[in-house]
């Protein structure tokens, strides 16, 4: 083949497997999403049907009748943009199947078994049942559709650990076989990643449902029911994000142990050193492999990461081209850091105005209005430290990324990651809007059975609706 030949080959191959690095990336980032959502929303709707049996009070249902039809709209958009993204192993990574599909596959399948035909069976129950099925039935199929959602989360979660820590598997002509289902399955970093999915899935519920309710509130929807939910997420967020930081140190403990690559990475370190000081800020330069303007905190990198002031820290110098590209993954971290230290600020801020003072500002308000979407941001950053700081490998130490990619012709690749973008684009910005304009018919959406609501109570909430809020604040 001629020397021009074969470059054109060599830059066409490059191209494709940039374009399907691109095309798998947006579909995650956009999936992911709404499992972030539901994960923890589906157990917060099992809360407030739960808190109307036991109290009998139907604000807690209305509160349940607004988000379930939220829960509806995200599982139906998660579902669909999931199994696009599934073809993508097929079209654009081929590589990956043929080299542990044998793993991949029967957990994906058991994620479908297990999971999604568990929350199939019964969201229809839970949608439509309220009037057609006793109070008990529905109750338990909310309850079944919630376990069906955290058992998927468990499976899906469960092949990307496995993906990070690979382990109960041997290799035979380059293919992966299973020695030991439990060692893939609670592989070593599968406890801390579910455990930190889980708490980051209640944090963004959390920040949606007290978002969409300062909105509410702003709006002037005095009703109790809106109270309660703000209330609710308030404190739910400010019971999480503790636990959070607390696992996330874990979880990073694990990650320092096993992918110490990544580790180094995040922390902006080149040089194997002891006593590593944290870097607040610093413009990581990957062909110097130096950092610019650093910020730092002297040996606090050492005590988070090792638990001693002069503990030792490996350099990305000790992964010549086996380390991830450094830039995203330490700006990604901080990201997340960032928006979960004003997530915790707000939180425990709005939790103290309901607690003892009983009222909250209208700049509190417009503030949690601000951070409504701000779990989606901490997630996305997360997952990108996670996903792009296991690079050059697509399984760690078995397959790399660019082993498994398509020979697809290049312009094939752009013209379906145009598609998506676009079609991406149009339902993130319809689900936004969506939302709001839920918020705003909220009265019409709320309307239940006459027969679950007492004559008083309606009266009542006619003249709440009639009530122009404070300019100083909302009582709760």
């Amino acid at each position: 083949m001629p020397t021009s030949a074969l470059a054109f080959a060599e830059m066409a191959s490059d191209t494709g497997f940039m374009l399907s690095r691109i095309q798998f990336a947006a579909n995650i980032s956009f999936h992911i999403l709404f499992p972030t959502i539901n994960i923890a929303l589906c157990w917060i709707l099992v809360f407030f049907k739960l808190k109307f049996n036991q109290t009998g009070d139907d604000a807690w249902l209305r509160v349940y009748r607004f988000w379930v039809r939220i829960f509806a709209l995200t599982f139906a958009i998660g579902v669909v943009s999931g199994i696009t993204m599934s073809f993508q192993f097929g079209t654009n990574w081929p590589g990956y199947m043929e080299t542990v599909g044998n793993i991949a596959g029967p957990l994906l399948g058991y994620e479908v078994m297990t999971a999604f035909f568990l929350e199939a069976s019964f969201l229809s129950i839970m949608l439509f049942g309220m009037d057609r099925v006793s109070n008990r039935v529905h109750t338990l199929a909310t309850l079944l559709v919630a376990i069906g959602t955290s058992l998927s989360a468990f499976w899906i979660l469960a092949l990307d650990s496995w993906m990070q820590t690979p382990a109960g598997f041997e290799m035979i002509d380059g293919v992966a076989h299973v020695t030991s289902w439990y060692e893939v399955i609670f592989n070593p970093s599968m406890p801390y990643r579910l455990m930190h999915m889980v708490l980051a899935s209640g944090l963004t519920a959390a920040f949606l449902i007290a978002g969409i309710s300062a909105y509410r509130l702003l709006k002037g929807d005095q009703k109790s029911s809106v109270k309660y939910a703000l209330n609710f997420a308030v404190l739910l967020g400010a019971v999480l994000i503790p636990l959070q930081i607390f696992v996330g140190d874990l979880h990073g403990l694990n990650t320092f142990k096993h992918q110490p690559a990544k580790v180094a990475a995040m922390e902006g370190v080149w040089q194997t050193n002891s006593g590593v000081p944290l870097l607040l800020f610093a413009l990581p330069d990957e062909n110097a492999r130096v950092n610019h303007f650093e910020l730092k905190v002297p040996n606090l990198a050492s005590i988070i990461l090792t638990h001693e002031v002069n503990g030792e820290i490996k350099g990305l110098n000790e992964f010549v081209d086996e380390h991830p590209p450094v830039a995203p993954v330490f700006f990604s971290f901080r990201i997340m850091i960032g928006i979960g230290l004003l997530m915790f600020a707000l939180s425990w801020l709005a939790s103290f105005k309901f607690v003892y003072k009983k009222q909250y500002p209208n700049w509190l308000l417009k503030a949690t209005v601000a951070m409504t979407f701000s779990g989606w941001l901490a997630t996305l950053a997360g997952w990108y430290v996670t996903e792009i700081g296991r690079q050059p490998y697509l399984v760690t130490g078995v397959l790399k990324t660019r082993d498994a990619a398509t020979t697809i012709a290049p312009e094939n690749i752009a013209m379906s990651l145009t598609l998506y973008l676009v079609i991406y684009a149009f339902l993130l910005i319809a689900y936004i809007r969506t939302l709001f304009v839920m918020a705003n018919r909220a009265v019409n959406l709320e309307a239940i059975n006459p027969s679950m609501v007492h004559m008083a109570e309606q009266n009542a909430q006619a003249a709440e609706q009639a009530t122009t809020p404070s300019t100083k604040g909302v009582h709760v």
